[in-house]
Formats: structure tokens, sequence, C-alpha cells
């Protein structure tokens, strides 16, 4: 996914499947804290995520705690973002 986010501006491989990720009902996202991101990784996935907030409903799975994620994502102020679109609306 984050290599898709990364090329979508270059590749129609990439903007086919973001669109199709961006028009789904459900997304699923595995072991998203599994490797750390980069700043820009960090920002493309935050408006993802905003694109996707108020659309779609979301399931991610993750290896480590919210408390970490300021830390594999680089940025304390796009985790905080991802994070508040994320619990805004959860259910356990």
């Amino acid at each position: 996914m984050i290599q898709a986010l990364k090329t979508d501006e270059i590749t129609r491989k990439s903007q086919i499947r973001l669109q199709r990720l961006r028009e789904s009902n459900l997304v699923i996202i595995d072991d998203l804290m599994f490797i750390a991101m980069d700043q820009r990784e960090a920002n493309l996935f935050f408006h993802l995520i905003n694109d996707l907030y108020n659309q779609s409903s979301i399931i991610l799975t993750f290896n480590k705690g919210p408390s970490e994620w300021g830390e594999l994502l680089g940025d304390p102020a796009i985790t905080t973002a991802v994070l508040d679109r994320i619990i805004h609306r959860a259910q356990n």
C-alpha cells in the first residue's frame, strides 16, 4: 500500500489500486506498524486515512500500541491526526 501511495503520481497501476481503495466500503489494513515510515510515507498514509474517514469502514491490525505510533510514523502531528480519525468512530 505504501508503495502504491508513493508511486500514485507516476504509475497508472498505483492510481487504479488507490482509486479502488478509496471507493471501497471497507478497507482492511493488516500489520500497519510492522515497518517504520519516513515522514513522506506517513504524510501519504494520513491523506489516505483522511480520504477514507467519512466514506469507508476501516479495520486495522497492528503490532504496536498507539503510544508507539509517533516513533514509527516519524511525526507527532501526523500521528495525532491519523489517530484522531481512526479513534473518532472506533468500535471494539
